[in-house]
């Protein structure tokens, strides 16, 4: 009776947990969408407005990226923003592949431009994101600092959007954009996370800035002042969610960061389950990182406005993914064992609307975004339920055992680069 009465509250804190959760995100992806509503009848004209063009160094970290490298280096140097106000500046950190050449290669081809290759070495390089951007921001000269992955795209706009939204208010430390999936009709997997990136990332951030006032930047697409950078002190080199970790810091110096969502680029998505694991178990494990590191000084009343940032994170990494573990767990409990719920309900019914308010939340995100809301998204967000997003269980699993791993044995925090296709 005794073993029956803590699966009952394990039961219970599960399910309570698991709608909670799913509640709380129907309700950002709503505000989302209320966003994205407003911004599309709101008239931004970043040609005919913009009258004054700060300096940009725009910064591109590229590790072996030579498959990649030479079109995303000739769609930046292809922006709409004045040449002699911008400045490009790609950090070849200790590449082992052509990605040198192809650099060496295109500034032949573009010689007018601002165009500047930094090579670092086996002493100073590849260790890291966080410290390839740091090499770059030491020899960049920009009043404001564009990131971009060595994958990207973006339009020929996004630039512009990002800089006339940062320039016109004096409380943002930083604006970031909107990512798309270049990719996205490869095969299936590359399918989901197109539907991924438009609903649990994006109108997720919408939401949020709707709701909030606040952002998280997301590693590419983005701008942020060069004062705050020289404040900071550059990015933390043990994180690998660099991106989620500078926005913390962001934060606490007092600033906001702003969801511009008219500025697009369009990268490249892992094409291979063996890939996508390896970069999501790096979210992951990062993640945990930054929510641990900040975890500490929201206890001692030292994160301020990202409090609610730390709380909305750890629902979905510890304890929406406890409760399903739990309720998953119990299941198969039931199936071979003789142990039940001592709980009395129509628990069917509830797992069903849980379902229906997922694929709901979802097909809303799909709704905002031209040719996305059509008869195939629809029916593989019916399916995503049971493929990918267990998926993601299973990688969120894997990264917090990582990282157990790595403080336990104190290992040195290793960055893995995606691979690209």
């Amino acid at each position: 009776m005794y073993s029956l009465q803590i699966i009952d509250y394990f039961f219970l804190f599960s399910l309570v947990s698991i709608w909670v959760v799913l509640l709380f995100n129907i309700f950002l992806t709503l505000s989302g969408y209320r966003f994205f509503t407003k911004i599309s009848n709101h008239s931004i004209n970043v040609i005919e407005d913009m009258e004054s063009f700060p300096f940009v160094s725009i910064m591109v970290p590229a590790h072996n990226e030579e498959k990649v490298i030479g079109r995303t280096v000739k769609s930046l140097l292809s922006l709409n923003y004045p040449r002699d106000r911008m400045e490009l500046i790609v950090i070849n950190d200790n590449s082992s592949d052509n990605t040198g050449l192809v650099l060496e290669g295109i500034k032949r081809e573009f010689p007018q431009s601002n165009f500047k290759i930094i090579n670092t070495t086996k002493e100073n390089g590849g260790k890291g994101k966080s410290n390839a951007l740091n090499i770059g921001f030491q020899n960049s000269a920009g009043e404001y600092i564009a990131v971009y992955d060595a994958d990207n795209t973006p339009d020929r706009l996004a630039l512009r959007y990002l800089v006339h939204r940062l320039s016109g208010d004096c409380g943002l430390g930083a604006v970031i954009g909107k990512f798309r999936t270049r990719n996205k009709k490869k095969n299936m997997l590359t399918r989901f996370i197109n539907i991924e990136t438009l609903s649990f990332q994006w109108m997720a951030q919408a939401g949020r800035w709707q709701l909030f006032r606040l952002c998280t930047i997301p590693g590419t697409n983005f701008i942020v002042r060069r004062s705050i950078i020289e404040n900071l002190g550059g990015w933390d080199i043990h994180a690998i969610a660099e991106d989620t970790e500078i926005s913390f810091r962001i934060y606490k110096l007092g600033y906001r960061i702003a969801f511009m969502p008219l500025a697009v680029t369009y990268e490249q998505e892992p094409e291979t389950i063996r890939v996508w694991m390896k970069q999501r178990t790096r979210w992951a494990k990062g993640n945990v990182y930054v929510l641990l590191k900040y975890f500490r000084k929201m206890l001692s009343g030292g994160t301020g406005p990202v409090t609610f940032d730390l709380l909305y994170f750890s629902s979905i990494y510890f304890v929406f993914l406890s409760s399903v573990i739990i309720s998953d767990g119990i299941f198969l409990l039931g199936l071979f064992t003789d142990i039940r719920v001592g709980v009395s309900g129509n628990f069917l019914l509830l797992w069903l609307l849980a379902y229906l308010l997922f694929v709901l939340e979802v097909s809303i995100a799909l709704t905002m975004e031209k040719g996305e809301a059509n008869a195939r998204n629809v029916a593989l967000v019916f399916l995503m339920y049971f493929t990918y997003c267990q998926l993601w269980m299973v990688v969120a699993i894997h990264g917090i055992v990582l990282y157990i791993q790595d403080v336990l044995l104190k290992k040195e925090t290793k960055w893995y680069k995606t691979e690209r296709f």
